[in-house]
């Protein structure tokens, strides 16, 4: 914890951390449900392919090619069945139908209380990523507080960096934010 040799190695830091953890809510946020066809909706799909289990977008080429249909190209036919199965599987809600060479995967529009849950679930996981981002907060308050302890930083050095580190904190949580608020307008928009 002490191997940061100044205060800006510390924010440094922290800032690496609170922007993993946005790209993580975008990423969880992705693969959210919208009424829309996008091939990240697919991502938790584990199909078993030749003896191991394996991300569908490794066994397939995934298209949208209209606003509510995806469709999953095999690039080995034979794995046809198993795909649909891991699709059916997935706990998605979703009913795909092949053709023998071709899955395709109408996506139904979204009743009002399917969007009240996808929007409760977001607003979970929401506030599961400001917490983490509370936590690296902590960390590098924690990590400041040691150095001043230890004599390395001033106690202006140690006020400066808390309200540094708030501020970032403050900027990351309204980006987090952002991002809620423009998936949630997405899941309650009726087309």
């Amino acid at each position: 914890m002490s191997n940061f040799q100044t205060v800006k190695d510390v924010e440094a830091h922290a800032k690496g951390r609170m922007e993993k953890v946005l790209t993580d809510m975008q990423h969880d946020t992705a693969s959210l449900r919208t009424g829309r066809a996008s091939v990240n909706l697919l991502e938790p799909v584990q199909v078993e392919a030749y003896g191991s289990m394996m991300p569908i977008n490794h066994v397939a080429t995934l298209h949208v090619p209209e606003p509510a249909m995806i469709t999953v190209q095999p690039f080995d036919n034979s794995q046809i069945g198993p795909i649909e199965k891991a699709i059916r599987n997935a706990g998605l809600g979703l009913n795909p139908s092949n053709d023998g060479k071709l899955i395709r995967i109408p996506i139904p529009a979204l009743n009002e209380e399917r969007r009240k849950e996808l929007v409760k679930k977001l607003h979970g996981m929401a506030e599961d990523h400001r917490i983490a981002l509370r936590n690296i907060r902590r960390d590098a308050n924690d990590t400041v507080k040691k150095m001043l302890k230890d004599k390395l930083i001033s106690e202006d050095d140690d006020r400066r960096a808390h309200d540094d580190v708030q501020k970032m904190t403050d900027g990351y949580i309204a980006k987090l934010d952002g991002t809620m608020k423009a998936k949630e307008k997405e899941i309650l928009d009726v087309k």
